[in-house]
């Protein structure tokens, strides 16, 4: 269960730094909200994927031979990140 946690953090840190390495523009995020992105755009992505093209053969593993479940989640936060500032636009003080 701890370890489930730890391996869902970790990877969600790595697609949420991804996808704001590869996103341009300045993205004002915290680690945790980074994190955040990375696990909310892996469950984005990998509907939209099911949704298309139906469900995978095996699960996601990073083990396995299944890289592109990655590049899904890299994907899906991507888009995430992009429809960010529309869904919380930043309210300037005067």
């Amino acid at each position: 269960m701890i370890g489930s946690a730890v391996s869902w953090i970790i990877c969600g840190l790595v697609v949420g730094l991804a996808a704001r390495f590869l996103i341009p523009g300045r993205q004002t995020l915290s680690l945790p909200m980074t994190v955040i992105l990375g696990i909310c755009g892996a469950l984005v992505g990998g509907f939209l994927y099911s949704a298309m093209w139906g469900q995978s053969a095996e699960p996601f593993s990073i083990a396995s031979h299944n890289w592109y479940g990655w590049i899904v989640a890299i994907l899906g936060s991507c888009l995430l990140l992009a429809a960010y500032p529309y869904i919380y636009p930043r309210k300037w003080q005067r």
